[in-house]
């Protein structure tokens, strides 16, 4: 990789974090102002406002509620949603139409075509994502081997968008006893062929979070979120 192929990359990424991540974010808020949207849990929501604020007043509580959704799950969510979406974005052509794949790309380590689900972090998938990762993977080597196509086990990959090995869950180690999992760094290198993309990508996404305030934004979710908790009949 050139370094104008690897600044292009890189804005490209910047891009969509900008136009495709924040606002996806960023309108969560509407939802999160609302009590309706919540699984209220009478016995710890006073607790949790005054553990974070050292009161239980409305406000407080709207901030015990909205904190976790908005910096937790909201954006965990949106990321893992948008992942085949980003990396179609910014590796422009690597987009698959083979069924249950989400990339297909040259690896840069052994020059094969890699048949690859992208996941997002080293704890997003659950038991059965393990089963329905297998049986696609199992499927496309029937279909290849149909076909006479050359397609081996260790074409078929997971590629972890960030972690290390160390991190994976158990459920991906069960992967990785019949298909690689490549996590973070190694994931990278393979796609792009640049030991250091990763951490760049990592800054880049960095550059592109600096350009966003959204704490007037944030402060209206909470007294809108306050004002509903007063007129509510659960506190």
């Amino acid at each position: 990789m050139t370094d104008e192929q690897r600044a292009q990359l890189l804005a490209k990424s910047k891009e969509f974090f900008i136009h495709e991540i924040i606002p996806s974010h960023y309108s969560g808020l509407e939802k999160a102002s609302r009590l309706s949207n919540y699984n209220i849990n009478p016995f710890l929501t006073e607790y949790l406002a005054n553990f974070l604020c050292g009161d239980s007043s409305p406000e407080s509580i709207a901030k015990a509620l909205i904190y976790p959704r908005i910096l937790g799950t909201s954006i965990t969510t949106i990321f893992g949603s948008q992942v085949q979406k980003m990396i179609s974005s910014i590796f422009e052509g690597m987009g698959s139409t083979t069924n249950g794949i989400d990339i297909e790309y040259i690896d840069s380590v052994d020059g094969r075509r890699k048949y690859c689900q992208v996941k997002s972090g080293p704890n997003t998938i659950n038991k059965d994502d393990v089963e329905t990762v297998k049986n696609h993977f199992n499927g496309v080597r029937r279909l290849a081997r149909t076909n006479n196509i050359d397609v081996g086990i260790n074409d078929m990959v997971v590629g972890v968008l960030y972690g290390t090995p160390e991190e994976l869950s158990a459920h991906y180690r069960v992967i990785a006893k019949d298909f690689p999992v490549l996590v973070g760094n190694e994931f990278w290198l393979r796609l792009t062929g640049d030991k250091d993309f990763y951490n760049e990508l990592i800054v880049s996404f960095g550059q592109a979070a600096q350009a966003v305030d959204c704490r007037e934004s944030l402060h209206s979710a909470i007294q809108t979120l306050a004002d509903e908790i007063r007129r509510s009949t659960i506190f």
